[in-house]
């Protein structure tokens, strides 16, 4: 997408694979880990990694609240599996730190350990056929509001979108498929 800068929060986790599925788009794409760098970007990333350790290091590096600040703004911002887990507004069984900017309750590691780790086939809503890698995924347990489903695995909600964010409890960035890069570009 031409003119749009994407980051990639790029403080823990699946960083480079989402900067290199977004350069395969056309976009410009950075790995973001400053006020300032936040403050450069149309889009942002919160990738898959460790949600309580990318939450403590948003907290402790005081970014958190810039990408607030910036959502607060309009800032499109997609969370992969762990970004997923820190765009909730509610965590079942969990106080951790979070983002707080979707209306969905989420279940963390919720399909079991690493080694439960599967690929699946999905339905996306307006997308159609895609497949989903899921690495100790969180799912979805609840949306309200303005959250809406885009996609159920095994009648568990894997991705929903509200207003300039989206959540995949799986992640595109380690398959072939660019759609979902592409959706996000978009929005």
């Amino acid at each position: 997408m031409a003119g749009k800068k994407i980051g990639v929060l790029a403080l823990q986790g699946a960083f480079i694979e989402h900067q290199q599925a977004f350069e395969r788009c056309g976009a410009e794409c950075i790995q973001v880990r400053s006020a300032k760098e936040i403050a450069e970007v149309d889009g942002l990333v919160i990738p898959g990694g460790e949600s309580t350790t990318i939450g403590r290091l948003l907290r402790e590096y005081n970014l958190g609240s810039v990408v607030l600040g910036r959502a607060a703004q309009g800032l499109p911002i997609w969370g992969t599996c762990a970004g997923m887990i820190l765009l909730a507004k509610d965590i079942a069984d969990s106080d951790q730190y979070r983002l707080g900017l979707m209306d969905i309750r989420v279940k963390r590691n919720a399909y079991g350990r690493q080694v439960d780790s599967f690929e699946g086939e999905l339905d996306i809503v307006g997308l159609g056929p895609a497949r989903g890698v899921f690495i100790r995924a969180p799912y979805v347990e609840a949306v309200w509001n303005e959250a809406k489903i885009l996609c159920t695995y095994q009648d568990r909600i894997v991705m929903v979108e509200q207003g300039p964010y989206l959540a995949t409890a799986f992640h595109p960035e380690l398959t072939d498929s660019l759609d979902i890069h592409q959706y996000f570009l978009q929005m």
